[in-house]
């Protein structure tokens, strides 16, 4: 079998190339004193394979690891993100919003304030200009709200 790149896998080689990173919490305050640096490659136009590295809040080294394709037969984007600091495997189902300015991942996972429960969240990239993307990650709150956790700044290099 032998697939061929799609519309939507195209809008997917805009992260390609290696990117800056800086990360801040919902308050505002940056969270890490060293910028992370994230490479992302193409598999054959199919795939991209984001992989990051930097310095931890807590000063330890991170490693974090992204997969994003796009399913022709659902007409979705699909993926998954791994990460050193984590056990979970977040598996993403997508689509774009925002007039294609925006890759909405929903997925779900541990409840960071009650291991025992689950949570939807979603990580939002959403495409500033050719040089410059933001990723904020958010969880849906008892109350059907999203509630934003975390924002990372990306400056191609």
């Amino acid at each position: 079998m032998k697939a061929e790149p799609q519309e939507e896998h195209r809008w997917l080689e805009q992260l390609l190339g290696e990117w800056t990173v800086t990360s801040e919490d919902p308050a505002g305050t940056e969270q890490s004193n060293a910028p992370w640096v994230e490479n992302v490659r193409s598999m054959q136009g199919l795939w991209v394979v984001c992989e990051g590295q930097g310095t931890m809040p807590d000063g330890k080294f991170g490693q974090t690891l992204m997969t994003l394709g796009f399913n022709p037969l659902r007409q979705r984007y699909v993926g998954t993100w791994v990460g050193s600091m984590m056990t979970h495997m977040w598996v993403y189902d997508g689509e774009l919003e925002d007039e294609g300015r925006t890759l909405a991942l929903n997925c779900e996972g541990p409840d960071f304030e009650d291991p025992g429960r689950s949570c939807r969240y979603q990580d939002r990239i959403t495409l500033i200009d050719a040089n410059h993307r933001t990723l904020t990650a958010r969880v849906e709150t008892e109350d059907g709200t999203w509630k934003d956790i975390m924002k990372a700044d990306y400056r191609r290099r």
